[in-house]
């Protein structure tokens, strides 16, 4: 790639989904037989931010990208929500409690700042999961800065999920059970530019929803489907989602205690075009349909006030339902 990333163009029929002892007979559905219908019908002001497209990888047809990371080959997971006794972890921003099965926003693009080498990471996010404690299933995409995981600082695409049954979490290909269809965009991809402090912002559309006829759960990017997660791979989410999330996370063996930046780095009451925001918050409802979230069921806040804020939340008919998100840690922009 012209940005320096390598990537190898693999069979899609030998990606490393099939070594899941589930998906052995698993027969790979190229695109998604429906799409929940949109709602909402806001227009988005032109002038206020743009959309990024993710760098487009030239693999051929019949092949999907798989990023050939720079990264430690020995860190081969990441939990999405902390839930590991070793793992530290700080959230801010958005969750609705109820049924749904989907979830979409715009993500405002940011790469905040993780200390080289370190094995903590900071997402800008969307997740979706089911079950309650230990048992609980999640699956989430968006937007993460991992030296880690990629061998760099720099904001690039990933999916992630969690399967409560078996108690194991997974990043990109980093073990099976994500099915990637598209051979020009997929996991580990770079969004960029980023957002300019006081400047130009810029945002991704970022879509997880359930296709009702295969059941499987699949992740868009700017409404381009990209891969799934097949519906028999979760014991629990495999019919719907329970609760979702949006907003920043910050993760890793010194997230807490060595904090580092959520969003743009900057706290939520800096307001538009210096904070991280995410905006057009949507869930699939059970018609297949994306609705914005009945604010009764809409919460909203901070795992750490003194590092991390959510504020200026609101709903309109231009923007959907909005928050800002974000903070320093430990770190100052």
């Amino acid at each position: 790639m012209e940005d320096g990333d390598v990537y190898d163009c693999i069979d899609v029929y030998k990606q490393p989904a099939f070594n899941h002892p589930l998906l052995k007979d698993h027969k790979i559905q190229m695109k998604p037989n429906s799409f929940p219908v949109w709602m909402d019908t806001q227009t988005f002001p032109s002038d206020s931010f743009s959309q990024v497209q993710p760098s487009i990888i030239k693999c051929p047809i019949g092949t999907i990208p798989i990023l050939r990371s720079n990264g430690s080959s020995t860190i081969a997971t990441h939990n999405i929500d902390g839930l590991k006794n070793d793992m530290q972890w700080e959230r801010a921003g958005l969750r609705y409690i109820g049924d749904l099965f989907g979830a979409r926003a715009l993500i405002n693009v940011w790469e905040p700042k993780v200390n080289k080498g370190s094995q903590d990471y900071s997402s800008l996010w969307i997740d979706i999961e089911n079950g309650g404690g230990q048992h609980t299933d999640r699956m989430g995409a968006g937007l993460r800065v991992s030296p880690t995981l990629s061998g760099d600082a720099f904001s690039r695409f990933h999916v992630a999920w969690y399967d409560g049954y078996s108690k194991k979490s997974c990043v990109d290909f980093r073990c099976p059970g994500y099915v990637q269809v598209h051979h020009n965009v997929g996991p580990g991809t770079r969004i960029q530019p980023s957002s300019v402090y006081g400047g130009l912002q810029k945002v991704v559309d970022i879509q997880i929803f359930k296709e009702p006829t295969s059941g499987h759960w699949w992740v868009s990017v700017n409404k381009m489907p990209i891969g799934y997660w097949p519906g028999g791979l979760f014991e629990f989410i495999r019919y719907k989602g329970d609760f979702a999330f949006w907003g920043g996370q910050v993760e890793g063996p010194t997230a807490a205690s060595n904090s580092l930046q959520m969003g743009s780095g900057h706290f939520a009451s800096e307001g538009f075009g210096k904070v991280a925001f995410i905006e057009g918050i949507d869930i699939a409802d059970h018609k297949g349909r994306f609705v914005t979230p009945d604010k009764s069921r809409v919460e909203h806040g901070s795992s750490d006030h003194s590092r991390y804020t959510a504020g200026g939340f609101e709903v309109s008919k231009y923007i959907g339902m909005r928050i800002f998100y974000g903070g320093p840690g430990s770190m100052r922009a």
